[in-house]
């Protein structure tokens, strides 16, 4: 299965992370316009999250029309989306003056439901962990959308220069609970400055899986099983989109690296 997806500028709708990753439930894809072009597109079997990267938007889905959808960039405005239920025929159009870039986030969704905006102020906002593991987590599609969603998870990190993130090393890779929830993930990254870089690694048990890829700026990462802590250069702020989905519900339940699970307490002694 393809894991890594090195970020290509691509005018209209993108298939980042297809077929090839071999994911049961999530699709990602990017829609890039300029100003004044508009697409028609279909979500399918899907639902989606659109999340606003960067640029003013219109978006049209079944009737309900939500209109000057603004963000500059992730790293100065909190996240603007709209929920997009599968089987839905919908528009996008760029209402600015500059480039847009939004993110699509796909999951296989048993149930139609109907379109909704979220707005900068219903996100949720949590820092979490401690000394060199800092991060900031944004909530946009989790239990703020119950009943409004079907399997879709979506949220955005933002992991501090030089610090870990999504760390202890956690997994959601297979179904036993009430320790462990299987979920499929996927990563879109962004990072500032640009020309920064991260680290992502993914990792087993067993170390049958035990690989790491350098992040920069658009690229996506599929994640099927492991371990995966990300980690962000000195001097660079590395943001990243997360998308998830399970069999089993809609509440993450992750697994801790027993290697690593020690920092928990050293986190609540803090």
């Amino acid at each position: 299965m393809e894991k890594f997806f090195k970020y290509r500028k691509k005018s209209g709708y993108s298939e980042v992370v297809g077929d090839a990753s071999k994911l049961e439930l999530i699709r990602f894809g990017l829609i890039q316009l300029e100003s004044g072009e508009a697409i028609d597109l279909t979500s399918g079997e899907y639902e989606l999250g659109l999340v606003l990267l960067s640029g003013q938007c219109d978006i049209a889905c079944e009737g309900e029309k939500f209109t000057d959808l603004i963000r500059k960039d992730v790293f100065s405005a909190k996240p603007v989306a709209v929920y997009i239920p599968r089987d839905a025929k919908y528009e996008v159009k760029n209402a600015g003056p500059g480039p847009l870039e939004i993110a699509v986030c796909k999951v296989k969704a048993g149930q139609k439901l109907k379109p909704f905006l979220i707005r900068p102020e219903e996100t949720i906002t949590n820092h979490r962990g401690r000394l060199n593991w800092n991060r900031d987590v944004v909530d946009i599609f989790t239990h703020n959308v119950a009943g409004r969603v079907d399997r879709i998870l979506v949220g955005e990190t933002f992991a501090c220069p030089g610090q870990w993130s999504s760390y202890p090393s956690h997994k959601h890779d297979r179904d036993n609970p009430p320790q462990e929830v299987w979920m499929e993930e996927v990563y879109h990254f962004k990072v500032d400055p640009p020309q920064g870089f991260g680290i992502q690694v993914l990792y087993t048990d067993d170390l049958s899986l035990d690989e790491s890829y350098t992040v920069r700026n658009g690229d996506t990462i599929a994640i099927a099983r492991g371990y995966h802590p990300v980690a962000a250069a000195p001097g660079y702020q590395v943001y990243y989109l997360w998308v998830m989905a399970g069999r089993s519900g809609r509440t993450l339940t992750p697994n801790d690296d027993p290697n690593h699970a020690w920092l928990k307490a050293v986190e609540r002694m803090l």
